[in-house]
């Protein structure tokens, strides 16, 4: 069978204070149109379909109208990610159309999802995580994990991480009162580490245990697909990822993903063959397979790099379909979509579907005189970024904007000079100081007409403190 892998749409976001309304719904007709001419069976959208929890009315509108068209052509499972709301995205999720799955609630992450292939045989499991929030799911899977798994999590397990009556927060008693009062302090709810690791690993626990039981007494083999959103240690991230957090919270290994966050089943389930992942915007792969894989294609190039069976799922991140910064426009590989095909053996094929570029974004980067030169005409219709090098020459920026109509940002790189010291004292001259600081900031000296203003301005603050006395 054919599925679709997409992720990190962002709809209601903007380019530098452009609106990508225009950019999305050309996104939008390009994935119709691939899922009719490439027969695709199910299309996975891995999280952040939203920019923010509270969208713009368009936004909605526009997703209203993409899924309903994708719905009529082919199976939709949608997930939500850390931009979305999730209680918004999941509203009335139990009441969609048999094409269109969405998985917005943590208590349902276990309950595959079997996908037929074009003969109508089941070919496929989904399992579909939403975005797990380390502080709210640490909370929520303890219980399904016991009564599930009858796993038990240690009562005070993570006590040291940001818990209720720890580090400053007041533990309450029975009574409401606050512990050492003459109370007896209630008995805390056991809680996961406050990790994405930790969450993550306990939700693909829940995910072995069904696995093995949709998998248990058939003749054929499914294959498996996991959809996430998470940042998987190995994944490189870009300038729009305006959230990822450092020191490890938001970290997920990608051994998890094979040992299905330690599972006991994990050999007895199968494992995963695939993990659609969203999150990062860069398009990459990460784990054992990265570079090429089992399979793996590039549909620019038609090349791939063998991998051995056997080496755990394929860890791939579809990446945004629009360049939300001027890094990941210029990344050497477009952006794109991911069509692979699934055998009961697993993956069997994998390319990147380049997303046609709407706009045009390019860097320029020169002197002053370099920039307005034949060089860069090309750049005259792009969203562009200005790095200019050298000399800043009063009323660059508006020269520039006339050279290049859709600049969108400006970065002046003066030149490295050797760092002076002014001594700033009361029998200093101010204008004397005054020149010196234009000299070392504007990497030239003030010329007369310039001095002539410092000297105004100067005999003027002079004025105006005389008459004050």
């Amino acid at each position: 069978m054919r599925i679709l892998h997409t992720s990190d749409w962002h709809l209601g976001r903007t380019f530098h204070g452009r609106l990508l309304g225009e950019d999305h719904a050309a996104f939008a007709d390009h994935l119709v149109d691939l899922v009719r001419t490439e027969s695709v069976d199910a299309v996975l959208v891995c999280g952040d379909v939203y920019d923010r929890a509270i969208p713009p009315n368009d936004a909605v509108a526009l997703l209203d109208e993409t899924l309903r068209r994708l719905s009529e052509r082919t199976r939709v499972v949608l997930t939500p990610g850390n931009h979305d709301s999730a209680r918004r995205l999941g509203f009335a999720a139990d009441l969609m159309r048999e094409g269109l799955v969405i998985r917005a609630r943590t208590a349902g992450l276990d309950q595959g999802i079997i996908l037929p292939d074009s003969q109508g045989r089941e070919a496929a499991v989904v399992h579909a995580l939403p975005y797990l929030d380390p502080d709210a799911a640490r909370e929520i899977l303890p219980p399904l994990l016991r009564e599930r798994l009858g796993e038990v999590v240690p009562a005070g397990r993570g006590a040291d991480q940001d818990v209720p009556g720890e580090q400053g927060h007041p533990a309450t008693t029975t009574g409401g009162t606050r512990a050492g009062g003459g109370a007896e302090a209630a008995p805390r709810a056991p809680l996961l580490p406050r990790s994405h690791e930790a969450v993550v690993s306990a939700a693909l626990r829940l995910v072995a245990a069904d696995l093995r039981r949709v998998r248990r007494g058939r003749s054929r083999r499914l294959s498996s697909l996991l959809m996430a959103h998470a940042f998987v240690v190995g994944g490189r991230a870009s300038e729009s990822e305006r959230d990822i957090r450092v020191g490890g919270v938001d970290c997920v290994p990608s051994e998890i993903f094979t040992t299905m966050g330690g599972s006991p089943l994990a050999s007895q389930c199968g494992g995963l063959d695939y993990v659609a992942l969203g999150h990062l915007h860069r398009p990459q792969e990460v784990g054992p397979h990265r570079g090429g894989g089992r399979g793996g294609q590039d549909r620019r190039t038609g090349t791939g790099t063998p991998g051995a069976p056997g080496g755990g799922p394929r860890l791939v991140y579809c990446g945004s379909p629009l360049p939300f910064s001027f890094d990941e426009a210029e990344d050497a590989r477009p952006k794109s979509s991911v069509l692979l095909d699934l055998s009961a053996d697993g993956v069997t094929s994998l390319e990147r579907i380049a997303v046609p570029a709407h706009h045009r974004v390019r860097t320029v980067e020169g002197t002053m005189t370099e920039l307005l030169s034949g060089a860069f005409d090309d750049a005259r219709d792009a969203w562009v970024r200005v790095v200019l090098h050298g000399r800043r020459p009063p009323g660059a920026l508006a020269v520039l904007k006339d050279r290049f109509p859709g600049l969108l940002a400006f970065h002046h790189q003066a030149p490295c000079r050797p760092g002076r010291q002014v001594a700033v004292t009361a029998a200093a001259d101010p204008l004397r100081i005054a020149e010196d600081f234009l000299d070392d900031v504007g990497a030239h000296p003030p010329g007369d007409a310039e001095r002539a203003v410092l000297r105004q301005a100067y005999e003027s603050a002079l004025a105006a403190q005389r008459s004050e006395r």
